[in-house]
């Protein structure tokens, strides 16, 4: 799909900077509330990760293990939804939130980026029940989903924007990638291969974002290329108001 397509179909606000597991930092733990409020307070869209738990729930997490965000071992597939609840909190003492508390957080006051995390060939369970809960969604312009797993999108909701997640340059899982790529709305590109002729040609047409962007030097390296960025850790206007000025331009 062509850019000026699938920027009518997305907030506006997606165009301005995507917070990276919500705008987190030392005191707000990634994938967690009061980074969502952050973000939301902040004006900017954010992004984050669901993995389905052992009962069909969907928690908010970036890892399948526990470990790193709470400090106690776990994963998430192997657990049900009242294990989690009951016996592990994010470092900042909030409880690992679920899609529907976050959906109920923001009330579509700033758009939302939902990775689908395929484990152990989930993909299909996975993006039926992601799927499911995002009927709740009123305006469809307020989520975008992505994957690394293409069938993930494949069984998701059509109403939203697809972005298949590329972070490699091996020369085989890029072909196969712009291979694919007619079965999505747009591409999510890790920084790193924005550089490569074939990507930066695709660029010119479509619609990208880019991942994860977390200095200046990044920001700027990136910038001429594509729509928007998935940022964390950085000044916040400065994403915002670069982002503001180049869209400006085009749209």
């Amino acid at each position: 799909m062509n850019r000026k397509r699938v920027i009518k179909r997305i907030n506006p606000l997606f165009l301005k900077g995507i917070a990276h597991r919500g705008l987190h930092d030392d005191e707000l733990t990634e994938n967690g509330l009061n980074a969502f409020k952050a973000a939301i307070d902040n004006n900017f869209a954010f992004e984050l990760d669901v993995h389905l738990t052992l009962d069909n729930e969907l928690i908010v997490c970036h890892d399948s293990e526990l470990m790193r965000t709470t400090g106690k071992t776990g994963i998430i597939e192997n657990l049900s939804l009242k294990d989690i609840k009951d016996n592990y909190k994010l470092l900042d003492g909030e409880d690992v939130p679920t899609l529907n508390e976050v959906l109920a957080l923001d009330n579509e006051r700033v758009p939302i980026v939902v990775e689908l995390k395929v484990y152990n060939k989930n993909y299909k369970t996975l993006a039926k029940i992601t799927k499911k809960v995002l009927r709740q969604i009123k305006d469809k312009r307020n989520i975008i989903l992505i994957s690394f797993d293409p069938r993930a999108l494949l069984f998701s909701s059509h109403r939203f924007i697809r972005q298949l997640l590329v972070s490699t340059n091996k020369k085989g899982e890029l072909f196969w990638t712009f291979k694919l790529h007619p079965l999505f709305e747009s591409l999510d590109l890790d920084y790193e291969i924005i550089a490569l002729p074939s990507v930066r040609k695709y660029c010119k047409n479509h619609f990208v974002n880019t991942w994860t962007i977390d200095s200046k030097e990044k920001f700027d390296k990136v910038l001429p290329y594509v729509d928007t960025v998935t940022f964390q850790l950085m000044d916040n206007e400065y994403v915002r108001n670069n982002l503001a000025n180049k869209n400006n331009k085009v749209l």
